[in-house]
């Protein structure tokens, strides 16, 4: 077991139910001194301890979990691997100090990086703030980001939202457009036309709510047509519960309230299309075969993906996944992980995932066996997607490249096996393991040849004659 030391929350648990060191110490069956040792965090907390914490204070112990640590110490090193901070000599040990002690400075200090990054204030933000108001903190994508995080990419209320709309309409999976349109036209009153889309200005979902009109453009493919026909029965009869999950995000602006929302409703979409028991049955009788399941319920690879990371039903669980979403720039506009591996927040993950190397190879699938700098293992499949509703346009698969995404799924090694793709590999071979890390920046490898930039540790020394395969590699 991780040795879990809890110093800064246990302090601020004591301190927020004004008890003195002696009287917790009681309530916990420990010495003060003990006591005292587990606050300054000399001492990890045993499981006895936790369990009195428990018992004795109606704690949360998932609030404890060490992987939270882990996640927002990375997090921080990444934001102060900024050169802006790069004359302070912040080290490593420092960040998991802070976060052991005081994670709440910890957030706070993350809040206030995001804000610096998100530029100067508008005229608007600078109006809210004369009148007495706060200021947005943070990127909307990185709020909803993390809110999806902490909720585990799972949410109960729409998963029982979409089977109830399935009971009652008595939808079919083979026929689920067809029965979406009834449902909107009987139900709903709303008229659904697939148009050209010369007609639809760029747009690919066009609905009125005065003419009561959904317009779909013919770009969207089958998969992508069903999943916006969804997205608007969860606007229309399941709004108030999406609602309620977004207000539950205490979320610091109208356009991350917006965003979550949007996010939530195509929650909502993939799990109409690919009911949770159903999905999880067939996703372990397929042993999570991507291509089997996008021909079964009719998706997308991206959409299959994204389903499989939902399935954390308690009880009823899939394989924990992490997922990944990246453009040919290594831009990041899609992230969560339930595997535990680290993904970069701000700017691009390790030049060494196979996410990134699966634009080589268009529409191949990638398998990778990777490592953290910390020893963490990952199996991982990568593949290039085509965006629903992009043309290709003139210079057809000369230019096509550049419209792609990738998408990266990948689980913790010891999951691997439950994997199809796990087939006829040797996942104790050392030789087919790839070092990665997060990011550049916050990578403590000295020998990697595809270092973009020092390492925030990292010493500068460059020798004039001498050349090796990156100008960052220590000697």
């Amino acid at each position: 077991m991780k040795a879990i030391r809890i110093g800064g929350r246990l302090r601020r648990l004591r301190q927020e139910r004004h008890l003195a060191q002696v009287q917790m110490a009681e309530e916990l069956g420990i010495s003060a001194s003990y006591l005292n040792l587990l606050e300054s965090g000399q001492r990890p907390v045993t499981v006895r301890v936790l369990l009195r914490l428990a018992e004795r204070f109606q704690l949360d112990l998932g609030s404890l979990a060490v992987e939270e640590d882990d996640r927002l110490a990375t997090a921080l090193m990444e934001a102060l691997s900024d050169p802006l901070f790069e004359s302070h000599d912040i080290k490593a040990s420092d960040v998991k100090e802070l976060v052991a002690g005081l994670p709440t400075l910890g957030r706070a200090m993350l809040d206030l990086y995001q804000a610096y990054r998100r530029g100067p204030a508008g005229p608007d933000e600078i109006g809210d703030r004369l009148d007495g108001e706060s200021l947005p903190i943070g990127l909307p994508s990185e709020e909803v980001s993390d809110f999806l995080q902490q909720r585990g990419n799972h949410f109960v209320e729409l998963e029982e939202a979409a089977d109830e709309l399935w009971r009652r309409h008595g939808l079919g999976l083979h026929s689920l457009f067809r029965d979406l349109v009834d449902v909107l036209t009987k139900s709903y009153a709303v008229d659904v036309d697939v148009l050209p889309a010369t007609q639809l200005d760029g747009l690919l979902r066009d609905y009125n709510p005065l003419t009561r009109r959904l317009r779909l453009s013919e770009m969207l493919p089958p998969p992508s047509r069903i999943f916006q026909l969804a997205c608007q029965i969860g606007y229309l009869a399941y709004r108030n519960d999406i609602d309620k999950l977004v207000s539950s995000g205490k979320f610091t602006s109208a356009q991350s309230e917006a965003l979550a929302r949007s996010a939530l409703t195509n929650y909502f979409a993939g799990a109409v299309m690919m009911p949770y028991d159903r999905f999880l049955a067939a996703a372990r009788a397929t042993r999570y075969d991507i291509t089997i399941l996008q021909h079964r319920f009719g998706v997308s690879f991206e959409q299959t993906c994204h389903r499989l990371t939902t399935l954390r039903r308690a009880g009823a669980e899939g394989v924990p996944f992490h997922l990944i979403r990246v453009d040919i720039a290594g831009n990041i506009s899609k992230r969560f992980s339930a595997s535990g591996i680290h993904i970069a927040r701000f700017g691009a993950a390790c030049p060494r995932w196979n996410v990134y190397d699966a634009f080589a190879t268009p529409g191949m699938l990638r398998l990778q066996i990777s490592r953290m700098p910390g020893g963490e293992s990952y199996f991982c499949v990568a593949r290039t997607v085509q965006p629903a509703g992009r043309s290709v346009g003139r210079g057809g698969a000369l230019m096509s490249r550049g419209g792609q995404l990738s998408i990266g799924l990948g689980c913790t090694v010891g999951h691997a096996r439950e994997l199809v793709y796990a087939d006829g590999l040797d996942l104790d071979d050392e030789t087919l393991v790839t070092p990665i890390g997060v990011s550049c920046r916050v990578c403590p490898r000295q020998d990697c040849a595809d270092r973009a930039v020092p390492a925030l540790a990292q010493k500068l020394d460059i020798d004039e004659n001498q050349r090796r395969q990156s100008a960052y590699v220590s000697s």
